[in-house]
This record gives C-alpha cells, sequence and structure tokens, in this order.
C-alpha cells in the first residue's frame, strides 16, 4: 500500500473525530460585556436587562432571569450555588432552545374570532399509509396527526363488500380498508392529546341512506357530549376555536332529501336528482370533462335513489359545517351572498385558476366562509403542492398528505408552529378587512417594501452527537453551509447560502442577511444546512421552518428537524433576527 493511501485511510481517518471548542461569537461577547458590566458574572438583574433590551422580551421578570440562572448552573456545575453567570454560562443559555427557542411557545391568538378567521391544520386522506393507489389503511395515521396537532381529519365513507356496514378507504383503488368505528374511536381517544381546540372531521360520503344512519348511531354513540351540533341545524355564522374547545364537528354535504326518482321524457334525471359538484371537487372544468370526483358524486345519488326517497334525517342533524356546491359555476358559488355559512372544497388546479381568474372574489368569500384546498388525484405518491398560495387567498383548510415528506410539508409544519402548535392561527387582519368600497387584499398587486428582517447565521452544533463520525465523509469532519429561504408573496421570495465552512463539526460562520418583506404576516423562513460533497449530491443536515410573524428578535437556538419533521436531539443553529 502506497504511502499515501496508508495515510489517508488511518492518518485522516482520525480527523473526523476531531472537535473544535467552539467560541462565543463576537456578538454574544459583546452583550456580556455590555450587560454584565465588564464583572466575570452577569446577575439576575443585568440578565433581566439583556433579556429586555436586547431580546425585546418586555414581559420578562426578575424571577424569569434567577430561574434562568438556577437552570443553566444547575445544568453545568451539578447543583453548585450560584447567583450569575459567566460569559460561558451565558453562551450555552443562548444555545438552549427550550430556554431561548426562536418563536413563542405559548398559545397567543385571539382564539375568540369565528372559525374562518383561521388558518386550520389540515390533513387529507387522512387514514392512508402511504400511496394513495395501494397503500393500507389505518387509524395509526389519524392518531399521529391528531397528535401533531392537526386539527382537521378527512375521511372517506364506503360500504362494505357485504353493504351492511361501513368502511373508510380510498375509492377506485388498491388501498385496503379500515372499519370506519376503529378511526372514530381513534379520534375521540386521540383529538385532544396535543390541543384543546376543535377537531372538524371531514366526511366524503358514498353512503345509502341506511347506511349514513347506521353513521349518525355510531357517531352519536362514539362522541357523545363531545360532538357539536348546532341547534338551528344550520349556523349564519362559526363559533370561535375558543367556544368549540373539546368538541368534534363534522363537515359533508348534507343529504338531499329525495321527493321523487321519476325520469323525465328524455329519459334524464329529474330535477331533484341533478347532480352537484361533489365536496372534493368544486369544478372549474369544461363542460364534457369528469373528474373522479364527479363520478364519485354520481355514485353517491345512484346510491340514494335506489335506497328510498328520503335522506337519513339523523345524519344529516349531525353535520354542523355543510359543504356547498357550484353546480351555477365557481364564480356564482364565491360570490353567492347566502345567510348561513358553508364550506367549498377545491382542487389545487382548481384554486389556482380561480385565484387567477377571480382573486378578490376568492378572498371575499373566505372571510366569511370556510374554503378548503387538496391535493390534484395525479400526486398518487402523496406529494403535496406549495401551500402559500391558498393562505395568501384566505383559505383555511389547505389539505395536505401528512405522510408526503418533503419541502411543501416542511412549509405546512413551519406555519403550524405559530401559536403555540395548537392547530389554530389566526388569519393576518389584511385578508379579513375590507374597505370602503367593499375592496379586499389582492396578493397579485405591487405593494411597498413594509418590514426588513435581518437574519444573522452566528454557527451550529450538535451533529457530533445526533450522527455517526462518518455520516458525512469517511476521512474527514464534515463541509457544511447554510441555506436561507424567504417563502411568502411573489415579491418577498428570496433565497441566500452561506460559505462552506470546511472540516468542522461545529462550523462558524456569523454571515448577515437582509430580507426586505411586503406581506411579513404570511412570510415563512426556511433554513436548511446541507453538507458540501465534491463529487456527489449535497447531503442533508437538517432544516426548519418558522413563521415570520412568531420570530423572537435577538440572539436565539434554532433547533433543526429531520426530513421527516422529527427535532433532532442536540443539532441547532445560534442565529439573530432583527426588524427594522
Amino acid at each position: 500500500m502506497g504511502s499515501y493511501n496508508y495515510y489517508k485511510m488511518f492518518g485522516c481517518f482520525n480527523r473526523k473525530f476531531k472537535i473544535s471548542e467552539s467560541e462565543p461569537p463576537p456578538d454574544v461577547k459583546g452583550a456580556f460585556r455590555r450587560y454584565a458590566e465588564g464583572a466575570v458574572h452577569m446577575k439576575a438583574d443585568q440578565l433581566l436587562k439583556f433579556l429586555v433590551e436586547y431580546q425585546g422580551e418586555h414581559g420578562c421578570t426578575i424571577a424569569d432571569a434567577e430561574a434562568i440562572i438556577q437552570h443553566v448552573c444547575h445544568h453545568r456545575h451539578h447543583n453548585t450555588k450560584r447567583h450569575g453567570l459567566t460569559l460561558e454560562d451565558f453562551f450555552h443559555f443562548l444555545f438552549q432552545d427550550d430556554l431561548n427557542g426562536p418563536i413563542n411557545s405559548q398559545v397567543h391568538h385571539d382564539m375568540t374570532a369565528p372559525l374562518q378567521h383561521y388558518f386550520i391544520y389540515t390533513g387529507h386522506n387522512s387514514y392512508l399509509t402511504g400511496n394513495q393507489l395501494s397503500s393500507d389503511c389505518s387509524e395509526t395515521p389519524i392518531i399521529k396527526s391528531l397528535e401533531n396537532g392537526v386539527r382537521g381529519i378527512e375521511l372517506d365513507l364506503w360500504p362494505n363488500s357485504g353493504k351492511d356496514n361501513v368502511h373508510v378507504l380510498h375509492g377506485r383503488t388498491l388501498t385496503t380498508p379500515v372499519p370506519l368505528i376503529k378511526c372514530l374511536k381513534s379520534i375521540k381517544e386521540h383529538a385532544f392529546v396535543k390541543s384543546p381546540y376543535p377537531v372538524i372531521v371531514t366526511l366524503e360520503d358514498h353512503l345509502t341512506p341506511e347506511l349514513q344512519a347506521k353513521v349518525a348511531g355510531m357517531v352519536t354513540q362514539v362522541f357523545g357530549d363531545m360532538l357539536y351540533c348546532p341547534e338551528s341545524g344550520c349556523m349564519e355564522e362559526f363559533p370561535s376555536p375558543e367556544a368549540l374547545k373539546h368538541k368534534i364537528i363534522l363537515s359533508t354535504k348534507p343529504p338531499k332529501e329525495y321527493l321523487g326518482t321519476n325520469n323525465n321524457k328524455d329519459g334524464e334525471m329529474s330535477s331533484s336528482m341533478e347532480k352537484d359538484s361533489s365536496d372534493e371537487d368544486i369544478s372549474v372544468l369544461e363542460p364534457d370533462d369528469k373528474s373522479d370526483s364527479d363520478q364519485e358524486e354520481e355514485d353517491s345519488d345512484i346510491n340514494q335513489q335506489k335506497s328510498g326517497n328520503l335522506a337519513s334525517p339523523e345524519y344529516k342533524r349531525l353535520i354542523a359545517i355543510h359543504a356547498g356546491n357550484a353546480k351555477k359555476g365557481l364564480r356564482h358559488a364565491l360570490r353567492s351572498t347566502v345567510d348561513r355559512a358553508k364550506r367549498l372544497s377545491l382542487s389545487e388546479q382548481e384554486l389556482e385558476k380561480a385565484a387567477s381568474l377571480y382573486t378578490k372574489d376568492v378572498v371575499r368569500f373566505s372571510q366569511k366562509n370556510i374554503l378548503r384546498v387538496f391535493p390534484k388525484g395525479t400526486r398518487v405518491t402523496s406529494s403535496n403542492f406549495r401551500p402559500i398560495t391558498g393562505w395568501m387567498h384566505g383559505a383555511q383548510m389547505v389539505a395536505f398528505n401528512m405522510q408526503g415528506y418533503g419541502k411543501s410539508l416542511w412549509m405546512m409544519h413551519g406555519m403550524f408552529r405559530s401559536n403555540g402548535g395548537c392547530g389554530y392561527v389566526k388569519k393576518p387582519d389584511l385578508l379579513m378587512k375590507r374597505g370602503p368600497n367593499n375592496e379586499v387584499f389582492d396578493p397579485k398587486l405591487p405593494i411597498p417594501v413594509r418590514q426588513t428582517l435581518k437574519v444573522t447565521v452566528y454557527m451550529g452544533d450538535g451533529w457530533r452527537l445526533d450522527f455517526s463520525h462518518t455520516h458525512f465523509d469517511s476521512f474527514s469532519p464534515p463541509d457544511f453551509y447554510t441555506k436561507i429561504y424567504i417563502i411568502g408573496v411573489t415579491g418577498d421570495a428570496a433565497k441566500r447560502k452561506t460559505r462552506i465552512i470546511g472540516d468542522d463539526w461545529t462550523p462558524y460562520w456569523d454571515e448577515e442577511f437582509t430580507f426586505p418583506l411586503r406581506v411579513p404576516e404570511l412570510a415563512l423562513l426556511r433554513i436548511e444546512v446541507r453538507e458540501h460533497d465534491i463529487s456527489d449530491k449535497d447531503d442533508f443536515g437538517g432544516q426548519t421552518c418558522l413563521p415570520v410573524s412568531e420570530l423572537r428578535s435577538g440572539i436565539r437556538s434554532v433547533p433543526l428537524y429531520d426530513k421527516k419533521g422529527h427535532k433532532f436531539k442536540s443539532v441547532r443553529l445560534l442565529m439573530q433576527f432583527q426588524f427594522e
């Protein structure tokens, strides 16, 4: 073996274990000197002054500062009683995301506005474990979603093979069914583990009236007093999340009450059997175009026609949020002024078309009603679309495949880290306001810069603890860099990246980036660390997505997550956020 190869295999091999001791960045040292007033220890009153003045935490008290000191000293000095922080203690505190995280971890939005004033964390085909065509249906992904704070669960209801019970499955596919009763019991047991705010169960119903009556019995028996049923049968305005705490709400298209099944002289369905657009397709297709959802709607109508003239009154009574239809066209549905609040569903392509042709109508509609957007049918791998278009037009329920890991789902995770992760995020006022001439927010119009965000990426740490020493490179420490993205309205979109720091498990960048923002209320900050590889695709080193409107100013510890959105135990960045 040549000396070069020997050195590469054995000499360089030891380099991968080399860990350089990280020093506090100059900004951290400067803040410590300033607030400790040149002393070796920063006392509680000095730390409080730092928290209020530098970090902008105006609600902090001397007791909070003392608690931080005790926590840090207990962790670092093994119960030794201390009354102040050294520079190293102070640095340690700033790098702990549980003590000094980038966003507020508590519910802090006004929760007393009507339901349509909130973005709602919503799942699509919530029972699927994998792809849309052949994966198993199970209660497990429903449980997982609820435990992660999802507040909108979707179930597709179909008759079983004996036509005497109800299964949940993705119709006309090879997905294996799960009994409805299992799903209902799982929802009841896990609905409020993560959040006390209401769970909306949207049903896509392909049942006969007899089976609808059976569903009504199951729902009443399983949910009991947890089920919200409006006294009037339909609501003029939705209640607030606060008023609906610990309630489960059903939403679907109310069954039609058929008055007759006579065909007209041309053999067409009578007026009582006119086809509505289904919950899954408020169609903007050409007249001769028929989607799968149109076909499902016809099947549902035919099932009910064969079963008799009356829908199930018990089932209808339990539907709190009525799903509307657009049989007179999407524009008419968006502009119609009815007394009761309703919900409409659009596919991602339909939303794009509606947003292009009827931008202001979509925004106005979502000020009074609930708009749901779901992935197009060709996303058979359970991938997702970019959610920002839905949000900037006021769509409350942007429904995602929660098993569809990728950048779009990271954005969804980021949005719903807002407001303490409770699953409800108050829509910005600009989406709810109307001007004197009934004008509303139009995301297509040019908007002046209203705020500037400065982001400093100081350094990172934790990979040496969460990854094997050969994960990134067999012979040397990793070469990390950080990418920063702004996701928002068109004028706010931006992308930056730091330089590559070679051969270091604790990379130190200390680079500042400036982002002018037109609509900061709808902007997300996406952060991704990658490891540079000369000969192959750069390796993934962690990611997070944070709502700009929730960012806490000052020097903050930013925890990173894996590709599936699970938080790493140790990997984090030290960053600073400043608003001007």
